[in-house]
């Protein structure tokens, strides 16, 4: 039975001179993987090969098990050409579909995870876009989700407030002084992030995680920055913050899939650390 449904090309490798395995976001389906016969002819109904990030209708026929299913038609009607000319904004676009790829199963609709990609990648397609606080909203949303993001206001141990979480956080955190406060939890001590146990820890609990990542006052302004910004008020979040916010996402993502990501190097402005 063919079904129709709009699609983000996430992955796209050759099977022959002529023919791709394609992987799509659906926003109906999920992730399909798909072969795609003859899709590199010029007379292809797909209109030649199948890149990277391009949008358009799907036409497919579903695999019956786990092998895979066949595309019958796609047609284009983004192949994010804005993006394309800007290196900084075609890797954060890639960053974006790897994580995609990552995180969502086969054929597990997530047709909030499909708006949030396409409306991210229309985004980085504007002429100057924050690219960091794309991703980090992008990377904030996905997780969140998949149910992943993990618990961000409370110490995951002793559930003691951490972290400086208040309604004004986010405009304080413009203020060097309060920034570099909010890294310390109470009496003072530094706040970790741990991705097994699933979110904040405080200085008081840290010292048993075996594994954890510990966050500085930028960091956990942007993540203040970042909830206030999921619950609807208007917020900035600064590049540095963006930044920080980004290196401890990819890490939790990391730590989860147990996989480095490809593109993370070509995204994060910074080396990670601990």
């Amino acid at each position: 039975m063919r079904q129709r449904d709009r699609a983000i090309c996430l992955a796209a490798t050759d099977y022959s001179e002529t023919s791709q395995v394609v992987h799509f976001l659906t926003r109906a389906g999920g992730v399909v993987r798909l072969l795609a016969k003859g899709a590199k002819r010029p007379k292809a109904r797909s209109g030649g090969a199948i890149d990277l990030l391009a949008e358009g209708e799907l036409v497919l026929i579903a695999s019956r098990g786990e092998g895979l299913g066949t595309l019958v038609e796609f047609t284009e009607t983004d192949s994010r050409g804005p993006m394309r000319k800007s290196a900084a904004a075609l890797n954060a676009g890639l960053y974006m579909v790897e994580l995609v790829g990552r995180m969502v199963a086969d054929a597990d609709p997530h047709p909030e995870v499909f708006d949030l990609l396409h409306n991210s990648l229309a985004r980085l397609s504007e002429p100057g876009a924050p690219l960091s606080a794309v991703v980090a909203y992008f990377q904030w949303r996905l997780l969140r989700h998949v149910g992943l993001l993990g618990r961000l206001r409370r110490c995951v141990s002793c559930g003691t407030p951490v972290g400086g979480w208040h309604a004004s956080a986010p405009r304080q955190a413009r203020d060097h002084k309060t920034s570099r406060s909010m890294a310390a939890g109470p009496a003072g001590r530094d706040v970790y992030f741990s991705s097994r146990l699933g979110g904040l820890l405080c200085g008081a609990c840290e010292g048993a995680a075996a594994e954890k990542y510990r966050l500085d006052g930028q960091a956990l302004a942007g993540l203040a920055a970042l909830a206030a910004a999921e619950a609807g008020t208007r917020v900035n979040l600064p590049a540095r913050q963006a930044d920080r916010v980004n290196r401890l996402l990819a890490y939790h993502v990391t730590e989860q899939t147990g996989k480095p990501l490809r593109m993370a190097r070509y995204v994060l402005s910074t080396a990670r650390s601990r």
